[in-house]
């Protein structure tokens, strides 16, 4: 697992596999998640953590 938060942008991503991205869904309007073929959850991306 591997995370990354940019305090530019105030943003997290969370790499759970290291394998390709498939598809991206929308969660919420701050949360990310990117599936792989057999819809497994790759990784994800929360926005303006800070906020929540």
């Amino acid at each position: 697992m591997k995370i990354k938060y940019f305090e530019d942008t105030d943003t997290a991503f969370i790499q759970l596999l290291d394998k390709p991205v498939f598809e991206t869904r929308e969660i919420s309007d701050n949360v990310l998640i990117d599936v792989d073929e057999e819809r497994n959850l790759v990784s994800m991306t929360v926005e303006h953590g800070k906020e929540m």
